[in-house]
């Protein structure tokens, strides 16, 4: 396939995000890299076929395709670009978020063993877990992501993962990585972390020890809401692990998003920073209004974890969660007089995106199962897109005081 040098690690975050894991001179002389739309490569002659198992069965990286589901030339470039933005050996891409998550599991995990939960992962990842890994006689423990004790507790002979995710979805909690990360290197156990919320520019796990990152590329990697991708990063040998399980799995990438996810890194650097600047701006304009009773954002003094996230993060990224001094239907009402984000279920994107999670990710749940996971009626999350801060902010103000005017004031 397709070959580049390897990307050099003394480069800015933009630089890397424009210029890792691609050669300067790319085929045919394009400034960008072709989409080679294609599910299987041919060889010239025998001689060539045989050249390239034996590359293969010695280990060595090939210099070319064999088939689609095995690789592109622009996956390739993608892996590399992504492995210098975490600091990571190598990066694998995946299908979707899910994909990455479900086929890492499947591949590592066996009949008999345990995995160790952070109570606040996504629920899907939950899900998952709780119900497929248990057909399989894999069992799950699930612990809450502050509570180092209750970790190293949840830790049997037969704990083989532990998952856990920062920030996580919704309350932004930022799990301190140093401590997790001792406890697991200290029982054997790979340390896998979901940091889709945070991206490579506000944290990079692989310095604190953490085994594996994992990231729902659909959001900040590919930041424009056109495209589904996920990537695994770590060490070289356990990347090759979970490539030959997804070669079985088939959960693989296709040109046209490799094509679309390479495009949006090269901006990442850009967008991260202004997604950083708006959920903070928004955050502690939220926190200031009387309508709202309480923000969630790892920039915030008020935060939980904020002294951790201080000490982890370069920057919070974009996601404010708030609840609001109603109930359901009146935070349902704020939600329509919003003019600016759409209102839809992601994040990550140059568009700004609310959501009420009652009546969206948890709506077939009763009030009372809502409660006791804490979803509140009255939550909201806002994924903070690219628009200029000042836009965003009135239009919450407008929001805010045309739902409850008269007892925000008197509040205040």
């Amino acid at each position: 396939m397709f070959t580049a040098p390897k990307p050099s690690a003394n480069g800015g975050a933009s630089t890397q995000s424009v210029h890792a894991g691609e050669s300067h001179q790319k085929p045919f002389g394009a400034l960008t890299m072709p989409i080679v739309q294609t599910s299987t490569y041919c060889f010239e002659d025998t001689a060539a076929l045989r050249a390239h198992m034996l590359r293969k069965e010695q280990g060595l990286e090939p210099l070319r395709g064999e088939y689609g589901r095995y690789g592109n030339p622009l996956q390739e470039t993608v892996e590399r670009k992504l492995a210098a933005l975490e600091g990571a050996e190598r990066a694998l891409v995946y299908s979707s978020g899910m994909s990455a998550i479900t086929s890492t599991l499947l591949t590592l995990l066996h009949t008999g063993d345990q995995i160790v939960l952070t109570s606040d992962c996504y629920r899907k990842t939950r899900q998952f877990a709780l119900e497929f890994l248990a057909r399989l006689g894999v069992q799950c423990a699930v612990v809450e992501p502050d509570d180092m004790e209750a970790v190293e507790a949840a830790i049997q002979p037969n704990t083989r993962l532990l998952v856990t995710e920062a920030p996580t979805n919704p309350y932004l909690r930022v799990p301190d990585l140093d401590q997790l990360t001792a406890i697991t290197r200290q029982h054997g156990v790979v340390s896998i972390i979901d940091a889709t919320f945070a991206t490579p520019l506000n944290l990079r796990p692989l310095e604190h020890g953490v085994d594996l990152v994992i990231h729902s590329a659909t959001k900040y990697l590919g930041g424009h809401n056109d495209l589904l991708a996920g990537v695994a990063a770590g060490n070289a040998e356990l990347i090759a692990t979970l490539r030959e399980g997804n070669n079985v799995l088939g959960g693989v990438p296709d040109p046209q998003m490799l094509y679309l996810l390479l495009r949006g890194l090269k901006t990442l650097s850009l967008r991260v920073a202004r997604h950083n600047e708006n959920g903070q701006r928004l955050a502690e304009f939220l926190l200031s209004h009387p309508a709202v009773a309480q923000v969630w954002y790892p920039g915030l003094c008020t935060h939980p974890d904020h002294e951790i996230a201080r000490r982890l993060m370069k920057g919070y990224g974009g996601v404010v969660t708030f609840a609001l001094r109603t109930d359901l239907e009146g935070t349902a009402r704020f939600i329509d007089a919003l003019q600016l984000p759409y209102m839809g279920p992601s994040l990550g994107g140059v568009e700004s995106i609310v959501e009420q999670p009652a009546l969206m990710s948890h709506f077939a749940l009763t009030e009372e199962e809502r409660q006791a996971i804490g979803i509140p009626g009255e939550l909201v999350r806002y994924a903070a897109g690219i628009e200029d801060a000042d836009d965003l902010i009135g239009d919450l103000e407008q929001a805010l005081d045309a739902v409850t005017p008269q007892k925000a004031h008197a509040e205040g």
